[in-house]
């Protein structure tokens, strides 16, 4: 599979577009030594979300890493963040500015088509089965997409990210009153640092799918790593540092849900 889904009973998908880790051998050939570490991938989100399932939301999980293709990226590789940096849809380097592919292997025109209709379509897909299916049932959706990023990356910001840092396509991709009760939350503890649509105002899938006015309601999470791993190799996963942050992930995601359902 390409993918890995689980079907929920709530209005509730939640979505980990860069959690995959696997490259397929022909790729993994073309690319330089640090490729392999797959420092820029948002590791063991699924591990941090694993309430989402008993709480019967869907859950969305990418196989493939981002190395291969960004799945959040626009399929016609344009910039989302116009002026500013990032990484594109087939990325040549690393968030550290190191080359991913060897000499004179990086990826061509013909290349990106291939893995647009082998790996990006297929994740889409599944993403827009789902809520479709969920709204044919429900009537109104919750896509909650679920990231995270080291707490200091230069290349993208100066210093460090506060350590929730929420997008909702400066405001568009869900309704006020939605916002207001994930972000409220997130406002009314003092252990976590916020930032609303700052140097994160969502990616191709909020900005995409996020349609209010036909009850599709998206918010992206981007968390600092630091909130729950080890952020240097081999980037260890944390429960003793995941035990402070779930509760107020599990709050949020109930607080959404719980307002699409209303």
């Amino acid at each position: 599979m390409d993918f890995d889904f689980k079907a929920g009973s709530i209005p509730v998908l939640v979505s980990m577009p860069h959690v995959g880790t696997d490259i397929p051998d022909d790729i993994a050939a073309r690319m330089a030594p640090c490729a392999a570490a797959r420092a820029d991938t948002d590791w063991h989100l699924a591990q941090l979300y694993d309430f989402a399932r008993e709480m019967g939301a869907s859950t969305l999980a990418a196989r493939w890493s981002r190395y291969v293709i960004d799945v959040n990226r626009p399929p016609e590789d344009t910039n989302l963040y116009p002026g500013m940096d990032t990484t594109g849809l087939c990325p040549v380097d690393t968030f550290g500015r190191e080359p991913l592919y060897l000499p004179g292997a990086e990826p061509d025109g013909a290349d990106v088509e291939r893995r647009l209709a082998r790996y990006w379509r297929p994740y889409h897909a599944q993403l827009r089965a789902e809520l479709d299916r969920l709204l044919a049932v429900h009537g109104k959706v919750l896509l909650w997409d679920a990231h995270s990023i080291a707490s200091v990356v230069p290349r993208f910001f100066e210093g460090r990210l506060p350590d929730l840092n929420f997008g909702t396509a400066g405001g568009s991709s869900c309704a006020p009153a939605m916002e207001q009760a994930v972000i409220g939350l997130a406002r009314a503890q003092e252990r976590f640092s916020v930032a609303v649509n700052g140097r994160f105002k969502g990616g191709f899938i909020t900005r995409h799918y996020g349609r209010p006015g036909a009850d599709v309601h998206a918010i992206q999470l981007e968390m600092c790593q630091c909130l729950y791993m080890n952020e240097s190799a081999p980037f260890a996963y944390r429960p003793d540092l995941a035990a402070q942050v779930q509760p107020l992930l599990r709050q949020m995601l109930a607080a959404a849900g719980d307002w699409v359902r209303r």
